[in-house]
């Protein structure tokens, strides 16, 4: 059974940095989105990884897993929001304690989405793929990103439905936004079909630059999360790509593939990438027509999910429903046991 949080009024929000932390320059950030949560009625519980950044992390290894074990652990935290992703949080791995981990909500992109899907496939414990902390530091937020509340607020048994965005995010602006996103281009999901889509089944997934390398790992056991928590229900992935060029992105998916985490999978929907570079020719769209006609699943893609804002909040472990057409999508999450 799939264990899910729910997101307390008023409750702490934990924000520590398990991967990068921020620069002294960028602390503004950091402020501006951390008082925009406590207006909001929140407690924010800042750990001192935040604040540091150098050589790639925030802090030695122990030192993360020690600040995010303790916010893993303690009652009165209803919420762990790292300020953004980054590159090494794979190091914490082993030295967290996720079989102590109380339920609650963790939340992020990018390099932190090797944590969400560590937590989920070892214990069970939904956790959500969603917004970064510092994206939220403007003076309001979109439709989409503005919808993580909501989805956290979501108990047990219950639905909620989200919609493809509008438009979505060419290149960050130069200048500082209200909104923070600079939101010009218009949206469109597309299947490689070329005609309507419908999958349902539990949501996995995350970058898949960082969660490929759980594989082979204690920490990237799909098989014993599909036969302990799902009882072999099907599972839809979610993936998006950070830097892969599309032969990368190639191996990262065949080596799933030989892994088994595509077994029992009822489809593949990939994120609007800022990367996807062709080599030789073979472009994004060559690589998701492969594997969709060698999985036999069907596949969509651009959706809202990943490092081109604006993005779903997508909930590992939900039982999901999505339906594309007309280059619109709706996603229904059932928090299901």
């Amino acid at each position: 059974m799939i264990k899910y949080p729910y997101l307390e009024p008023n409750t702490t929000i934990g924000v520590t940095a398990p991967s990068s932390g921020l620069k002294t320059e960028l602390h503004p950030w950091m402020h501006a989105a951390t008082s925009r949560l406590k207006a909001q009625g929140y407690v924010v519980n800042c750990g001192e990884t935040v604040w540091t950044e150098q050589k790639a992390k925030s802090a030695p290894a122990h030192i993360r897993a020690t600040e995010l074990n303790a916010m893993l652990t303690d009652d009165s935290t209803g919420l762990i929001f790292p300020p953004w992703g980054g590159e090494l949080l794979i190091e914490t791995l082993e030295h967290l304690n996720l079989e102590a981990i109380k339920p609650k909500w963790v939340l992020g992109y990018s390099d932190i989405s090797v944590l969400l899907l560590a937590i989920t496939l070892r214990t069970g414990i939904a956790t959500a793929h969603g917004t970064n902390l510092v994206d939220l530091r403007g003076e309001t937020d979109d439709e989409t990103t503005a919808m993580w509340q909501s989805i956290l607020t979501t108990k047990t048994g219950e639905s909620i439905v989200q919609h493809s965005s509008a438009a979505y995010q060419k290149e960050w602006p130069e200048t500082p936004s209200p909104t923070v996103f600079k939101l010009t281009e218009p949206t469109a999901w597309r299947s490689m079909s070329g005609a309507p889509v419908r999958m349902q089944g539990r949501l996995l997934g995350g970058c898949i630059d960082v969660i490929r390398h759980l594989i082979g790992t204690p920490f990237g056991d799909v098989r014993r999360f599909r036969e302990q928590f799902i009882s072999n229900e099907p599972i839809v992935w979610f993936l998006e790509n950070c830097e892969l060029n599309t032969v990368d992105l190639r191996r990262s998916l065949v080596q799933m593939k030989l892994a088994g985490w595509f077994k029992h999978c009822a489809g593949i929907m990939f994120g609007r990438s800022p990367a996807n570079r062709p080599v030789d020719g073979y472009t994004a769209e060559d690589v998701y027509a492969d594997v969709a006609a060698e999985l036999q699943l069907p596949v969509i893609y651009d959706i809202d999910c990943g490092h081109v804002p604006p993005q779903l909040t997508l909930i590992n472990g939900a039982y999901a429903e999505i339906e594309v057409a007309n280059g619109s999508g709706t996603v229904r999450q059932t928090f299901r046991p």
